[in-house]
């Protein structure tokens, strides 16, 4: 078991920020009027909370101190009042209002949390508030401006916003959730600072309140304008079926989830509440709610390993004003602020890293915690899949944190072996290397289909006869040259090949899946690899444009030729694209083998001068110009079949040129000894 620094905390906030949530609202003692802040019809009386606002006297900029002291007795009486309310007078009066943020279905639920006055249910409410008020926001803005910022703080500071609401309703909102000065609920939330008794109830119903306020003067603004509001589509999640990793989360693993969850050092003590309400959100099948109190805590429980192994045990805590907070971003990452070796990579393995990574981090990954965090999930639709997936995980985290004795107890399960070994085998899906192997594949499937294009047979004939003429005879000797060198840099010096009648389609797609199987390091991958990686992918992207296009033209000409509907110009330009086609199929397989042997030793790129690294750019980048070329004139507008012939000629050329400077990784790399069977 490992130990860890917060096991007997009793809070993550640090003492000003803990005095700013828990005690300054608290401070001045005022019975306030309800009418003076909402009407009996619901409307939000703005100047009323517009003036508790102060300003510093010299420079007028927000006092936030002052501003929460002032507005604390309003947060106070606003949560009475609702509490006051029956549901049915709750949704009556405020309905409405609640229309603008595209999903009105969820303050019903908030106000139910309310009236639980269970803490962990509010604090919920609150993070799931403050994103869908963010979303909501960003549509607001893009009534007037053009790229909304990514940022809620940067939102509340536009001036587009302050043109809408007025600046001062948006200095409010800025005392609330907009700046790490104030009481900035949204991102110690989200970032999984505050234990649930530490969010006073009555800021999530002040929340509630300003957000149906916001509605109301939104609708006034647009009833001036004429201008309608129009919601942005939520985020679909994609390839998900690449990250289920982990089995189906049965009732024997949840039971034993609980059972883990008392004893692993892991989870802090006071955070504890949120790991049983994940639980019981997961049975109900509320998956978003699981999977958004999973990812908090899993924030939570790592930043306290972080702190525990670098030894910065006040990075546990929410930080100033002046600095920044340590969230998932540090704590992934491979180097402290001071420049040291982060020493949780090397404690929680590549593995467990490259989860992390995947499912927060990269770009073509989910990203889950950005999404959710900033409203851009519909929370109704949030995949079962995912949410199994992060439980899995946290299980198997959560084992490496309790004593020896109990963990083999539980390691004699077979569900609980068999999360371990996924998890321990766990290699990256959304890193540009393993992008890059996917377009690979891909693209070769779809070469594969050529060979099954119907063709007549006079067709063939023709088509053979033509051939005997044409100038692919120069590109022929060239792709045998090119692919015997490269050939020779396959592991273990496997023969593909003896002529290009023996490139069957069994033998391409073997090879390719087995250069692609092979493991490449891809934690923290240098700019200089991943520069290349994107040439890599730009190459082999449009080597699949090109098949695909192939694929339909191919498609297209044979039915006009059967239902003989092909003009006598079409139907020699159907026949030189037939000559072509049968000289580019061997050309992306060949472009798509020095991809992937080029992938397969990517690391080597270190070893390159400046001078030969910028050469060796130069070349990618005339391969992917030539590919760039070959997906115009294959294209159904140019259909420039003839001129794909001369094009594939001086590429080849230039790729056997570059081939004999011996300046391609592959050469630059030892001899593997991995096995390639064919």
């Amino acid at each position: 078991m490992e130990m860890l620094i917060g096991n007997s905390i009793t809070t993550c906030l640090s003492p000003s920020v803990y005095d700013m949530i828990c005690k300054l609202g608290f401070e001045v003692r005022e019975n306030c009027d309800i009418s003076t802040i909402v009407t009996q019809n619901g409307e939000v009386c703005w100047q009323t909370v517009t003036e508790c606002v102060s300003y510093t006297e010299s420079d007028q900029n927000l006092d936030y101190w002052k501003s929460v002291r002032l507005l604390g007795p309003l947060c106070e009486a606003v949560h009475l009042h609702l509490l006051c309310l029956t549901k049915v007078q709750f949704e009556s009066r405020y309905a409405l209002w609640f229309q603008w943020t595209n999903f009105p279905e969820l303050f019903p639920e908030i106000f139910d949390a309310l009236e639980s006055l269970q803490s962990t249910a509010i604090s919920l409410s609150l993070m799931k508030l403050t994103s869908c008020l963010e979303r909501a926001l960003g549509d607001v803005f893009l009534l007037v401006g053009k790229e909304c910022p990514f940022l809620l703080r940067d939102l509340l500071s536009s001036e587009e916003l302050a043109y809408i609401f007025g600046q001062s309703v948006m200095n409010v909102l800025k005392v609330f959730v907009g700046s790490p000065c104030g009481l900035n609920l949204r991102n110690i939330l989200w970032h999984g600072f505050a234990s649930p008794q530490e969010i006073p109830p009555k800021y999530c119903s002040m929340m509630l309140l300003l957000t149906a306020g916001l509605g109301q003067l939104l609708r006034s603004y647009l009833q001036q304008t004429k201008f309608t509001l129009v919601h942005r589509s939520f985020v679909t999640l994609t390839n998900l079926e690449d990250l289920t990793i982990f089995p189906d989360v049965t009732y024997d693993i949840l039971s034993v989830l609980e059972e883990v969850m008392k004893k692993s050092t892991f989870i802090l003590k006071i955070m504890l509440p949120y790991w049983e309400v994940a639980i019981i959100k997961f049975k109900s099948h509320r998956f978003a709610d699981c999977a958004i109190l999973l990812l908090i805590q899993l924030e939570t429980g790592l930043r306290n390993v972080f702190a525990t192994i670098n030894k910065c045990p006040k990075r546990l805590l929410t930080a100033e004003s002046t600095a920044l907070y340590t969230t998932f971003d540090e704590i992934l990452a491979k180097e402290l602020n001071d420049g040291k070796i982060n020493q949780l990579p090397l404690f929680l393995g590549e593995p467990a890293m490259e989860f992390l990574w995947d499912f927060l981090n990269h770009q073509e990954g989910p990203r889950i915690r950005d999404h959710l965090s900033h409203g851009e999930i519909n929370l109704n639709e949030f995949p079962k899949e995912t949410t199994n997936q992060l439980l899995a995980f946290s299980l198997v985290l959560l084992l490496r944190f309790i004593d020896e004795d109990v963990l083999s107890v539980f390691k004699e399960k077979a569900a609980i072996k068999s999360l371990i070994s996924f998890a321990e085998g766990y290699s990256s899906c959304f890193h540009p290397v393993s992008q890059l192997k996917k377009q690979v594949l891909n693209c070769e499937k779809s070469i594969s289909i050529w060979p099954l294009l119907p063709l007549p047979e006079e067709q063939i004939q023709e088509a053979m006869r033509l051939k005997d003429n044409s100038e692919t005879d120069p590109c022929n000797s060239l792709i045998i040259k090119i692919m015997s060198e490269l050939n020779y840099h396959v592991p273990e010096n496997h023969c593909i090949f003896n002529n290009l009648d023996d490139l069957t389609t069994e033998k391409w797609s073997q090879l390719l899946s087995e250069l692609c199987s092979i493991p490449i390091p891809t934690l923290y991958c240098p700019r200089i690899v991943l520069e290349v990686l994107v040439l890599l992918r730009k190459i082999s992207a449009q080597c699949h444009q090109v098949s695909d296009q192939v694929i339909t033209s191919s498609e297209m000409r044979y039915k006009q030729w059967v239902e003989k509907t092909l003009r006598s110009r079409q139907r020699q330009n159907y026949l030189r694209m037939l000559t072509s086609i049968k000289l580019l199929s061997p050309v992306l397989h060949l472009i798509l083998l020095l991809v992937a042997l080029e992938l397969v030793n990517i690391h080597v790129v270190h070893g390159k001068s400046t001078y030969e690294y910028q050469q060796y750019l130069k070349f990618l980048k005339s391969v992917l110009q030539y590919t760039e070329n070959l997906v115009t004139y294959t294209s159904q507008e140019k259909n420039k079949w003839n001129e794909t012939i001369s094009l594939t000629h001086t590429a080849l050329l230039k790729i056997w040129t570059f081939s004999e400077k011996k300046q391609m990784l592959m050469h630059l790399a030892k001899k593997s000894t991995s096995k390639v069977v064919l």
